[in-house]
């Protein structure tokens, strides 16, 4: 069954209870992130190689990481060339000891909306090399077959540019893609902010989201991330429910006819 029709999400032939991923930067202490990534239910983390200031740090916070004995998704962040990005996939291989790679190549500094050619060439080098990359893209379709044709099984559109909390911008998009690519595992990766933005993701059949900052800035990360957790489940829920269909009028919830009526004298 395809990750969209199975009840567990599918990534790479790996299946998981859990419909959201969550990152692992930002927040105020390494408890936090532990408690808050607990909190999600999340079974797939994301991590960074370049987020690690010092040799005791990185070591600290690996330790975290593997105490949660959850599946570790090395990430490309902050790379801005084909190059840059192959070097540092091949070092997190080495380090995570995993041929998972969240693929992020960075286009523009403004909106840090990914390079769509640079990301092709990068996940075709990747995939030839044995990695199983999971690319992050825009809600673009065409760019979007374009990595399916490569040989990608999972690819992550984003909803809004990454860290700006404001949702789904293009449902049209994104339910385009979905519609158009019913084989794929799909998952929302960045600019989601409230559970409800979760939710709208699921229910428009996406298999998953992936988030970081919404957590992690959160005035209280762990409870968002119980809300989080609480929202994708939902959407879920909802997408296999299949919505009542929309009308332009009103219909009563309780029909009238045929029903006595009580009429006092």
């Amino acid at each position: 069954m395809t990750g969209q029709q199975n009840q567990l999400l599918t990534i790479y032939g790996e299946q998981f209870d859990s419909r959201l991923l969550v990152g692992s930067a930002l927040y105020p202490s390494p408890e936090i992130m532990k408690s808050a990534i607990i909190a999600s239910g999340a079974e797939v983390v994301t991590v960074s190689l370049r987020r690690q200031q010092t040799k005791q740090a990185g070591e600290d916070f690996w330790s975290i990481i593997k105490s949660l004995g959850l599946r570790v998704l090395p990430n490309t962040a902050g790379c801005h060339s084909v190059k840059e990005v192959v070097t540092l996939a091949k070092m997190c291989r080495e380090v995570f000891a995993t041929d998972w790679i969240k693929l992020e190549l960075i286009g523009d500094e403004y909106n840090l909306q990914p390079d769509p050619i640079g990301l092709l060439q990068a996940t075709e080098i990747l995939l030839k090399d044995g990695f199983k990359v999971l690319p992050y893209c825009t809600d673009d379709l065409v760019l979007c077959q374009r990595l399916d044709e490569l040989g990608c099984e999972v690819l992550m559109p984003w909803g809004a540019p990454i860290g700006t909390g404001k949702g789904l911008l293009n449902p049209y998009n994104l339910q385009t893609i979905r519609e158009r690519l019913p084989h794929q595992t799909l998952i929302v990766d960045a600019g989601l902010g409230i559970p409800s933005h979760a939710c709208q993701a699921l229910e428009l059949g996406y298999d998953a989201v992936l988030l970081n900052s919404a957590v992690a800035g959160a005035g209280c990360p762990v409870t968002m991330a119980k809300a989080f957790k609480s929202g994708v489940e939902a959407g879920r829920w909802s997408y296999l429910a299949k919505a009542m269909p929309q009308k332009e009028v009103a219909a009563p919830s309780t029909p009238t006819m045929g029903m006595p009526f009580w009429h006092q004298s």
